[in-house]
Parts: C-alpha cells; sequence; structure tokens
C-alpha cells in the first residue's frame, strides 16, 4: 500500500488529488492548516488529517512526527500548498508581500521536504511532487497567445519558478528519490475565480501521474497534462 502525504490538501487541486489518489489505492494523509476545514475533508475522503502549517517549523516538523509514529514513512509527497498573494498592481507589491508568497510557495517546500526527507527514505520507491504552475515558466510567460504570457502576477510566477529551479536542484541531489515537478495549466480554482476552462480533474492529471510514477520513472522533469513543460 502507497501512502502520501499532500499539503494544502482540503479543497481545490489538493482535494481533488487526494480523491483520486485513494480511488488508485493509496493511503492519503490529508495535510492542512485549518483543523475544522481539513477533518471534515478527511472524513469526507476516507483520509487521515495531520495538521500542518507549512510556515511554522513547529507544525511540520509535529506533522512529520505525527507520521512517524502512525505510519511509520511515506512513499509519495505532494507540494501543494500555495497562495497567489495580493490582487495590487506590481508597484503597491511590498517586500512583506513578497515575503508572505515566497514563505508558503517556496519555503514551506523546503520545510516540509526537510522534515518528511527521512520518512520517504524509508520507502522502496520515495516519490515528491512539487506543485509548480505554468506562471512560472520564462517561455510561456513571454508567449502572448497563452494566458500564462497575459496575466500579470509578479510574486506569484517569480515563486513558482523558484518552486521549478527547487525541484530540478533537490533531483539532482538526491538520485534516490524521483523528484518532480507539476504544472496544473489553468484550471477552475478559488486562485481565478473558478475561470479556468480546466476541470479541477483535469487540473490534477499531472500531479496524480507524477505522483504514481514506476520505479524507472522520471526525475527532474516540469509536466503538465499534455507533457513536459518548457523552462
Amino acid at each position: 500500500m502507497t501512502t502520501t502525504f499532500i499539503t494544502g490538501a482540503n479543497k481545490s487541486l489538493g482535494y481533488e488529488t487526494a480523491r483520486r489518489l485513494i480511488e488508485a489505492g493509496h493511503t492519503v494523509l490529508l495535510g492542512a492548516r485549518d483543523n475544522e476545514r481539513g477533518r471534515a475533508a478527511a472524513d469526507a475522503l476516507g483520509a487521515r488529517f495531520v495538521q500542518i502549517d507549512v510556515t511554522d517549523d513547529a507544525s511540520v516538523t509535529a506533522a512529520a512526527a505525527d507520521v512517524a509514529a502512525r505510519e511509520g514513512g511515506v512513499d509519495v509527497l505532494i507540494n501543494n500548498a500555495g497562495v497567489l498573494g495580493p490582487h495590487v498592481p506590481a508597484d503597491e507589491l511590498t517586500g512583506a508581500d513578497a515575503t508572505a508568497v515566497f514563505d508558503v510557495n517556496v519555503v514551506g517546500i523546503v520545510r516540509v521536504t526537510h522534515a518528511f526527507l527521512p520518512l520517504l527514505r524509508k520507502s522502496s520507491h520515495p516519490v515528491i511532487v512539487n506543485v509548480s504552475s505554468g506562471m512560472g515558466s520564462f517561455e510561456l510567460t513571454h508567449d502572448a497567445q497563452r494566458a500564462e504570457g497575459r496575466n500579470l502576477a509578479p510574486l506569484y510566477t517569480a515563486s513558482k519558478a523558484a518552486v521549478t529551479m527547487l525541484t530540478t536542484q533537490y533531483a539532482k541531489s538526491w538520485p534516490d528519490v524521483k523528484v518532480n515537478a507539476a504544472d496544473p495549466g489553468y484550471t477552475a480554482t478559488d486562485f481565478n475565480g473558478h475561470s479556468g476552462p480546466q476541470t479541477v480533474t483535469e487540473g490534477t492529471d499531472a500531479i496524480v501521474a507524477l505522483a504514481t510514477i514506476g520505479a524507472d520513472g522520471p526525475t527532474g522533469v516540469f509536466r503538465d497534462r499534455h507533457g513536459a513543460v518548457a523552462w
């Protein structure tokens, strides 16, 4: 039985990823910051709730200790928790805004991965999936024909570019762990007022695919539901 831990899994992409992986036979540990919402989501899906705030070292350490005590280890870690940041013009963005966005989207991944790596290494086939975005692709954000090239979100895009680079560096650093980045694509979620053309199921295709790769699967790749995403 594959044990999978997902951050930010009480709604949207994280919730749908949890649902699909449970359907595929995974034991899912549903990580969320809010106790009430997290427990409700886990109960609805048949997952186990683990409270985790990816911006808090103590919370992340406690979550890893909880999993170590209950499950003993994990096979798959999905770093899904993320924030968009303030909806303001670029000239109104502050250092505090940047710190808040990067603390969740980038530093949060470092915190969680650091805490859960010893648990992953107890698996014979450890896998990490970092949920990035085509909004962090230099090529796609320079293509005016694509949504990534038309929408401005300086802090979010910069943080997701950092997530993708962090993924490739982790993959090179740990030959024993498969570390990949998923681009959900423009999906109807709370992030965009449900304006995206993709369903939440379509938006989780790449995440689920990378979470279920075999021992001969790739590492250090950046993919969406259609295939490789340009850097």
